[in-house]
């Protein structure tokens, strides 16, 4: 099966990651670059997975994400311009974070958390606030959130 393309940013921690998405400016990789930043626990690094493009998989069990070859390790900095970044080759996609406005994330997420379907698989879906000085660490905690929760509907 052919991967799927997305466009947006996709970070992991350790072997599971997140996807970005969000519109142009909207802050995907200033969110990335500040997550990255953040310091390794328990064996996870936070590492870039893609960004502006990313690279989908259905495989069994659920999604591979990798980048593009042109872009792999590569990060937009605005000001800065394109640079390097800690990189994974690939990671499992656990969760997609949309990116909006702070009025617009809800105080508690729906429980079960909203999904989306990406290359044929479900995957939970949370609305996050990208400026938000806590949004990195927002991001590691839902990343931690849904890998714990896959793994208990995976026995």
């Amino acid at each position: 099966m052919k991967p799927e393309f997305v466009h947006g940013t996709c970070v992991a921690l350790g072997s599971n990651a997140a996807l970005l998405r969000g519109r142009s400016g909207s802050g995907k990789s200033d969110l990335a670059l500040r997550f990255l930043a953040l310091p390794d626990e328990d064996g996870a690094a936070p590492r870039l997975v893609a960004d502006d493009q990313v690279s989908l998989s259905a495989v069994a069990g659920g999604i591979v994400a990798s980048a593009p070859e042109t872009l792999a390790g590569l990060i937009e900095v605005r000001g800065l311009g394109i640079q390097p970044a800690p990189l994974v080759a690939s990671a499992r996609l656990v969760l997609v974070c949309d990116l909006v406005n702070a009025d617009d994330v809800p105080r508690m997420p729906r429980d079960p958390w909203e999904r989306t379907a990406l290359a044929g698989v479900e995957l939970p879906v949370l609305k996050v606030a990208p400026f938000e000085a806590s949004a990195p660490l927002k991001l590691r905690m839902a990343i931690v959130n849904a890998t714990a929760h896959l793994r208990a509907t995976e026995q």
